[in-house]
């Protein structure tokens, strides 16, 4: 009868063997894992921190995913692969259930299992397909969490995660942290990141300051706050596979390539709005329709949208950090730089000219550049304000629509208005940039004003709510009088509506805390804004964009088409 029992155990030995050469030809095609762990591979990758004893314990055999010392001589599955015929049968001949075998001793990683001693038991607990095996377990803790699942590359991934730990302390500093990425080869950047943050440290503090102090301060002052703004923007779900230090490392990426093509630092806010817009399923037909649609014809983003990202990004203490200004280098447009810089003050904020060469218009010199460049470093220098210059080549409405949304407001000379005829507003680059801009724009027509008196054209059009947001955070924040205009016409049902109309804006300003004067003039809308600004001393005026669609602005023209073309001061356009 053993004998018996010997001869089927043989026969089982060799159809495992079969089945283990099987699966490796399959990984050769699949590129699956077929090996078993080494237990000292993983132990050195991951640094074990503490060893204690757990005793006798039944654990799952299908978490068992190494060996101390034959893990060569298995397949992950515990078929055999090496091992000799008679000592596996000798063991599974003894035995069909397992009953009556001595346990076997394990080390435990998390919730994965390698075996020290008892490689044969645990082969035949497989073929059995037995759910649990009696076990002595050792638990051994390491600076990072292994799991049975891991694959190669998680594992590699984890063992430079414990090579960061092993060098910075990080989580000795700060116990709960996770900075478990899938891109492995970019601990390095994370590192390079302390080190200049500890430089700049330095610097701040006039002292010398403590690796360990330099790694606390960046975890807690840079790394997380841009882990709160991915949790806040819901961005991993757009990348799902992705971990919360994937995700900053992808931003950090992006900020570098973003300030490349732009010229100047762009903050963690925009870069993750950024990623988001590419990241839509509509991206590449936006992507299309750009190549093939005129610019005259194309739209910008929905009304409300660039309030939105501001509130959701962060507390808006200043509404505008960053603000970028056109520069043309004709001598009466550098009033647009003078507004810009009146404005940058105020805000204290960071002031992007732009300086876009057209190709149609043959190469500008480089020493005509370079006159503008020294201009603009030397005016900004003078005024105090931080500033860069970039130059561009393309067309001046795609260039200056495509950077303004990295910025929070664009200032532009008003030097040719859209016109009353369909051809001038077609022809209007203005037109374009106000469709297509997805940032307000402040359009500076004549002369520089002191921004003291703002006049709200508010009609409770969606755009219409952007100005009152605008209106109300300038009031507040500036200290200036604002006069609020909802124009109607001379019938009694037109005024009762104007009058309900206001009333949404009064509500607004009152739980702001915002004063104004509220006026409910009668007459053709651009006329009566215009002469409302005149009797009331408005030194600004803020509007929403064209209120009509596309094709029916360049036929109808519009209020703010009217209002550009007589008024003297400047306009901020909102949408």
């Amino acid at each position: 009868m053993q004998n018996h029992h010997y001869q089927a155990a043989l026969e089982d030995f060799h159809q495992a063997r079969r089945q283990a050469a099987m699966q490796q030809l399959l990984a050769l095609f699949t590129g699956q894992q077929t090996e078993l762990l080494s237990y000292d591979d993983i132990r050195q990758k991951l640094k074990v921190t503490n060893v204690r004893e757990r005793g006798l314990q039944d654990i799952p055999v299908e978490k068992i995913v190494g060996s101390v010392g034959r893990y060569n001589d298995f397949t992950r599955s515990f078929l055999p692969v090496t091992d000799s015929a008679e000592r596996w049968a000798r063991v599974k001949a003894a035995t069909s259930d397992l009953v009556g075998l001595p346990p076997i001793e394990v080390y435990q990683l998390g919730d994965a299992y390698f075996v020290i001693d008892g490689n044969h038991r645990v082969s035949i607990a497989r073929q059995l397909a037995a759910p649990t095996i009696s076990a002595y377990v050792t638990e051994v803790k390491t600076r990072v969490p292994f799991t049975a699942d891991d694959d190669p590359n998680e594992i590699i991934c984890k063992s430079r995660y414990a090579e960061f730990l092993e060098r910075t302390n990080l989580d000795k500093l700060r116990p709960d942290v996770n900075l478990l990425m899938t891109f492995c080869a970019h601990y390095s950047l994370l590192l390079d990141h302390i080190d200049a943050h500890r430089y700049y440290m330095g610097l701040d503090f006039q002292r010398d300051v403590s690796y360990e102090e330099a790694v606390a301060h960046w975890y807690d002052t840079v790394y997380l706050p841009v882990v709160a703004l991915v949790r806040e923007q819901g961005i991993t779900r757009d990348f799902p596979e992705r971990t919360e230090a994937d995700m900053y490392v992808l931003l950090a990426e992006h900020r570098a390539e973003l300030k490349e093509a732009l010229g100047w630092d762009v903050d963690p806010e925009t870069a993750v709005t950024d990623m988001q817009r590419k990241k839509k399923p509509n991206a590449a037909i936006s992507r299309v329709l750009e190549a093939v649609v005129p610019d005259e014809l194309e739209f910008g983003p929905a009304p409300g949208v660039w309030r939105e990202e501001r509130l959701a990004m962060r507390a808006v203490n200043n509404l505008f950090n960053d603000t970028m200004v056109a520069i043309s280098g004709q001598p009466d447009d550098w009033r647009a730089l003078d507004q810009a810089m009146l404005l940058v003050q105020r805000e204290n904020g960071r002031l992007h000219g732009v300086h876009v060469a057209e190709k149609n218009r043959g190469d500008e010199s480089e020493t005509a550049v370079q006159e503008i460049r020294d201009k603009f470093n030397w005016l900004t220098t003078e005024a105090g304000v931080e500033a860069n210059f970039n130059l561009e080549w393309g067309t001046v409405a795609r260039r200056l629509v495509a950077r303004a949304a990295f910025v929070d407001l664009l200032v532009l000379a008003l030097n040719r208005p859209p016109g009353l005829s369909i051809l001038e507003r077609l022809a209007s680059g203005l037109q374009t940039i106000l469709k297509r801009t997805p940032r307000p724009v402040l359009v500076v027509p004549t002369a520089v004003s002191p921004m003291q008196h703002a006049l709200l054209a508010y009609d409770g059009s969606p755009k219409a709510e952007e100005a009152l947001f605008v209106a109300t955070y300038l009031a507040s924040r500036w200290q200036i009088a604002l006069s609020v205009v909802t124009v109607s016409s001379s019938s009694n049902g037109k005024l009762d509506a104007a009058k309900r109309i206001q009333a949404r804006a009064k509500t607004y300003l009152g739980v702001a805390g915002v004063s104004a004067d509220f006026l409910l003039p009668v007459g053709p809308p651009a006329q009566t804004l215009l002469a409302v600004a005149q009797e009331q001393g408005a030194d600004f005026m803020l509007m929403g964009g064209f209120g009509l669609s596309t094709m029916k602005s360049l036929v109808l023209g519009s209020t703010l088409n009217r209002v550009l073309l007589e008024y003297k001061q400047p306009v901020l356009i909102c949408r």
